[in-house]
């Protein structure tokens, strides 16, 4: 059984985070009758990044809706199409365009739950890519999740790999909560094997996807991804690094967290967001409370840099964390002689 298991995982197709996308929703369509698509552009131009390709042919107008540029108006409209049991999957071209509906995200899909007493749930996907490094300026560019994960109600996710599109996408269309599914532009084309079969992610569960024994990084999202490649290439000189992908933005694995502190003594946190108030000082708030005791040095944080995020290229590249910041702060961490007395 364990060489068949090999085989399988051996033999596991590699596609791309986009497609990976594009593959569950039509999955979970051709799955439940009830799971529907509306957005701007998503139906006759199969969505600006082309995540519903054919989906409007193949499922018809009435489960493929093209939207009016009118982010307030079509979020509402699938938070009363999952009242009354549907369960739609929004996509706004763009987090930074979330702004327009957030009163209806945040102050509606978030709170009808609790507000009702549980009379009525609004099972509803909202997708949406965001993220620097596109040259699409600053309000384009942003990284607001922070923003979203501080609600409650809410349900965060962001997918670093493929696979790990697939399970969360699939996850978040059966949940009965509203779940914010944040898709970073960068990753679109990269690529990662896929298991075939059902897959599906665990609200809250975060991975460490590179085991290490010298020091801790949190991250997720793209950030993550630069987080396993610095780990791999630390390799090399000796450094054992410890990559945690969050995975889960709320509901947030601590204990995941805290236990790999607690064996690592040394954490920094990575995001492609802003430095304060942010998921880092989320981070650094808890390891401080759930593994202070193990920590040898203090918690580090990289992170954007607190400006709009500049259209220029070269400005933009400096704005935004990268592997040689990280290696920098994990070559501090690591300098004992820095916190000696």
């Amino acid at each position: 059984m364990a060489e068949n298991a090999d085989k399988q995982a051996a033999s596991a197709p590699e596609i791309t985070y986009r497609q990976a996308l594009h593959d569950t929703l039509r999955t979970e369509m051709l799955r439940d009758e009830k799971v529907f698509l509306l957005g701007e552009e998503i139906g006759k131009f199969e969505g600006s990044y082309k995540i519903t390709a054919g989906m409007l042919k193949e499922f018809g107008p009435e489960r493929v809706r093209d939207t009016p540029i009118a982010e307030e108006g079509f979020v509402g409209a699938a938070i009363g199409a999952a009242m009354l049991g549907m369960r739609p999957v929004v996509e706004i071209m763009t987090l930074n365009f979330s702004l327009i509906a957030i009163d209806q995200i945040v102050n509606h899909a978030a709170k009808i739950y609790g507000m009702f007493g549980g009379q009525t749930s609004v099972p509803m996907v909202i997708r949406t890519p965001g993220g620097g490094g596109q040259q699409l300026a600053a309000t384009h560019s942003q990284n607001i999740e922070a923003w979203y994960a501080s609600v409650p109600g809410l349900k965060v996710l962001a997918p670093s790999t493929p696979a790990d599109a697939k399970a969360m996408l699939t996850a978040a269309i059966r949940d009965d909560d509203p779940v914010l599914l944040l898709e970073n532009l960068s990753l679109y084309n990269t690529k990662g094997e896929v298991p075939e079969g059902e897959q599906v992610a665990e609200f809250g569960k975060a991975k460490v996807t590179h085991p290490g024994t010298d020091i801790t990084v949190v991250s997720y999202s793209r950030a993550a991804v630069i987080a396993n490649d610095v780990a791999k290439r630390l390799e090399s000189q000796g450094i054992s690094v410890e990559v945690v992908d969050l995975c889960s933005l709320r509901p947030l694995d601590r204990e995941t967290v805290c236990r790999s502190v607690m064996k690592t003594g040394k954490a920094v946190v990575l995001e492609d967001d802003w430095l304060t108030y942010g998921i880092g000082a989320e981070l650094a708030a808890t390891i401080q409370e759930g593994a202070f005791d193990y920590l040898d040095a203090p918690v580090r944080r990289v992170a954007a840099a607190e400006i709009p995020l500049p259209y220029a290229k070269s400005l933009e590249k400096i704005a935004l964390p990268d592997a040689d910041a990280l290696i920098r702060v994990i070559n501090e961490q690591l300098d004992a002689t820095r916190f000696a007395r």
